[in-house]
């Protein structure tokens, strides 16, 4: 299980980076269920999660009595926002409170703008998620915010991605308590991985989101 190997508590986790955030929520979130009381929210945009209740209103959340919940004020495009209930309050109301802090376009990396990520003072915990499938590809086509990636990685903008400029990007923002190396789905993407996890500190995770499968890359 994701929830047991990443050592989710309950409490405030917040979730940035690229490849995979989404996908993270809404299988920690099925899993933590089983435990207790979940939550799925933002700090910035994110869609609302199929087959999964949604709650609109401060009201609406206030009243659900349920396991899991993705909670979010909507806005243009479908999309959710910011719950109307400060976090301080979601995080006495729910056992779990995940929370996607971050947006990433779609790409597998990503490198922040001064005013992101969003992660909220309540969080214990902040899980990276990086895509594997954005090692060989040029950062202009892997990154989001590709300008800024670029320079923390000290290449150009047509240069692969290689480990180590991921980790030069790691350490140079330095906004994650944890890391989870999300689509290791082929030898060449896991031989990647290794490599990025020897070259940072903290704990970091590899796995597939996809297939359901995650372990230990180093403490």
């Amino acid at each position: 299980m994701f929830s047991k190997t990443l050592g989710i508590c309950p409490g405030v986790t917040a979730v940035i980076g690229g490849g995979g955030k989404s996908t993270l929520l809404r299988r920690l979130g099925e899993e933590l269920s089983r435990e207790g009381s979940v939550l799925l929210c933002t700090t910035t945009k994110i869609y609302p999660f199929s087959g999964i209740s949604i709650a609109c209103t401060a009201g609406e959340i206030r009243e659900f009595d349920g396991r899991l919940l993705c909670a979010g004020t909507p806005i243009e495009g479908g999309k959710l926002t910011v719950p109307e209930i400060p976090m301080a309050e979601l995080a006495e109301r729910f056992s779990y409170v995940l929370v996607e802090a971050d947006g990433s376009a779609g790409r597998p990396l990503k490198a922040h703008a001064a005013h992101e990520p969003v992660i909220p003072p309540e969080a214990e915990r902040t899980i990276l998620v990086l895509g594997a499938s954005g090692f060989g590809q040029p950062i202009c086509a892997a990154a989001h915010r590709p300008e800024r990636y670029a320079a923390l990685a000290a290449a150009a903008l047509s240069a692969p991605v290689i480990p180590a400029m991921a980790a030069r990007v790691l350490q140079g923002e330095s906004l994650h308590t944890d890391l989870l190396i999300n689509q290791i789905e082929t030898s060449e993407a896991y031989a990647a991985a290794m490599d990025l996890a020897a070259l940072v500190s903290g704990p970091v995770f590899g796995g597939s989101l996809q297939k359901g499968e995650i372990f230990l890359c180093s403490l």
